[in-house]
């Protein structure tokens, strides 16, 4: 019986696996514990109204994540926001304001808010959820997220960086 070297098989595999996770952010958890709480998956969003400034209205977005997840890093705003309406999109494309290079951690007992920053130009466009995509330090992380609760759109919306607290 002739026995087939198993090492270029491996090398292979483990090249196309480096591949593949080039240029998105990982959201795994050194030495393999528990899963991150970054992934989309992992953590709940909701949308509160928050404290008008001049000419803007302002909702909350609050990430928690429950015990049982890694804590994670994040960066920056959160990229690909889209804004429904009963899962209807509304066509709103949300700009980005503020320190896009800003990191802070996230996870259970530690949770992260961002700004939905809508112009007050009268009364806006009705949403009810806002989906996005996180961004750590290296890149985004991979899948969408999505958050949930009463607020409004408007052309030149813009979403803050995530910061710590709730």
């Amino acid at each position: 019986m002739t026995r087939t070297p198993r090492t270029p098989l491996i090398v292979a595999a483990v090249a196309l696996a480096a591949v593949a996770g080039v240029g998105t952010a990982q959201a795994a958890t050194p030495g393999g514990g528990a899963p991150s709480a970054c992934r989309p998956a992992n953590h709940l969003a909701k949308i509160t109204q928050d404290r008008s400034s001049a000419g803007h209205v302002h909702f909350r977005v609050t990430l928690t994540a429950p015990k049982g997840y890694a804590a994670c890093r994040l960066a920056g705003s959160p990229t690909d926001v889209l804004f429904a309406r009963h899962g209807t999109a509304l066509g709103v494309r949300a700009g980005r304001y503020g320190d896009q290079g800003a990191v802070v951690t996230f996870g259970p007992g530690r949770p992260v808010h961002f700004d939905i920053q809508v112009p007050h130009q009268g009364p806006g466009t009705p949403a009810d959820e806002a989906s996005f995509t996180l961004r750590a330090p290296g890149g985004e992380i991979p899948g969408t997220s999505v958050a949930e609760g009463r607020f409004e759109v408007a052309p030149g919306t813009v979403i803050g960086p995530v910061r710590p607290g709730a």
